[in-house]
């Protein structure tokens, strides 16, 4: 049967198609899913320390593994390493932490991920960023403004010399441990090509893909890896192409999905002249071989973890860097080809220094964020959780 508008209709589409709107959108912004968030809460253990850029997964068994960079004393400092929290129902409770790698110097990001064998694989990297602020601290004459006391100097010397200059530069790397045993025993650590926030993904072809950048090295390619053999060893598959007039030094911080339709996609944090501190996303529709050149895809935020929920849609979550801050989400129905409006989680943080968010979903439906924050209240970083849920 064809249906034909009427006389309102029809002048109310012209209306709606001068302002650039379609009736598709129109219906989408209709059908926009509503957030609604039972609770937000901290739940970092020995709040005085800074905790940092965490990465959330739920493993076969519905345990929820949480793995972030503690032990902190600030953003920049030589104190981190990678820690575990596990939770049994649901993000109610978390054990207490347990360190799973702690290098000579500083242990940052950390992403991890049950691979489809039940093995568990945790990444991180090292930096020596902060050595310069040591540097610099050491030239402010003692008692002038900004300058160290006694203490910290000798705890921030005790640390940077626990082992010599000679090998500081060697232990500066990306790199990732692996558990066989559902995190009782964990292997030493072993480089791998590339690093980003939240890891790795697992492919329904049972290949493990890790989208990300080089760092230390002299190209700083950005593109994916592979491992055949549940992550034990990695070969580089692709480069992303870099968009024309940018700089693929600008592109950060990736992480992939694989869509119900087979199509895999990357998001990309962007800090280049166009479209600067928006997610970029990018295509592959033969396994991860090729890639689209990133485009933008109208969401001001990052970095962006993704996630395929059981119904097949997708979801992606991200830190909101400008006022009011606080961490989104978004949903898209067409295997990322679109995605809707922004889903408030928290929207009340008191500064930028924030984000990093990574979303699971429960068995009943609803979902666990969790994110780390610098709380008005506190000296330090904490990590803070959302329950929430979709309603349509």
């Amino acid at each position: 049967m064809r249906h034909q508008l009427s006389r309102r209709d029809a002048l109310g589409t012209l209306a709606f198609a001068a302002f650039g709107i379609s009736l598709n959108q129109i219906a989408n912004a209709a059908n926009q899913p509503q957030i609604v968030v039972d609770e937000v809460r901290v739940i970092s253990w020995k709040p005085p320390l800074y905790h940092g850029w965490p990465t959330l997964t739920k493993r076969q068994n519905g345990e929820l593994l949480l793995v972030f960079s503690g032990g902190r004393e600030s953003h920049v400092c030589p104190f981190g390493r990678v820690e575990l929290m596990r939770s049994q129902d649901d993000g109610r409770t978390w054990r207490w932490p347990q360190v799973l790698l702690d290098s000579p110097i500083d242990d940052r990001d950390a992403g991890v991920l049950e691979t489809a064998k039940g093995s568990i694989l945790v990444t991180t990297f090292t930096s020596l960023a902060y050595a310069d602020l040591l540097a610099k601290a050491e030239k402010i004459p003692v008692g002038s403004p900004g300058a160290w006391s006694d203490v910290k100097f000798a705890e921030w010397r005790a640390v940077h010399n626990r082992i010599a200059a000679a090998q500081r530069q060697s232990e500066v790397g990306t790199w990732m441990i692996r558990s066989t045993d559902g995190g009782v025993t964990w292997s030493a650590r072993y480089a791998v090509p590339v690093n980003s926030p939240h890891g790795p993904v697992q492919l329904s072809d049972g290949r493990v893909l890790y989208a990300g950048k080089e760092l230390w090295r002299k190209e700083h390619r950005i593109g994916v890896c592979v491992s055949a053999d549940d992550g034990q060893t990695w070969s580089w598959q692709a480069t992303i192409p870099t968009r024309p007039g940018d700089r693929s030094d600008d592109y950060h911080e990736l992480h992939a999905v694989e869509c119900s339709d087979g199509t895999l996609l990357v998001h990309i944090r962007n800090h280049n002249a166009a479209n600067p501190g928006e997610t970029l996303q990018s295509e592959s529709s033969d396994g991860g071989k090729t890639w689209s050149v990133p485009h933008a895809i109208g969401v001001w935020g990052l970095p962006s973890h993704l996630m395929k929920l059981k119904d097949g849609r997708l979801l992606m979550s991200y830190g909101y860097r400008r006022r009011p801050f606080g961490n989104q989400a978004r949903l898209s129905l067409d295997n990322g080809k679109t995605w809707g409006e922004p889903l408030i989680i928290t929207n009340d943080a008191h500064s930028s220094d924030l984000g990093y968010p990574s979303t699971v979903e429960c068995q009943d439906g609803s979902f666990v964020t969790v994110w780390y924050e610098l709380l008005q209240d506190s000296p330090n970083a904490q990590l803070r959780q959302a329950k929430w849920r979709l309603k349509s």
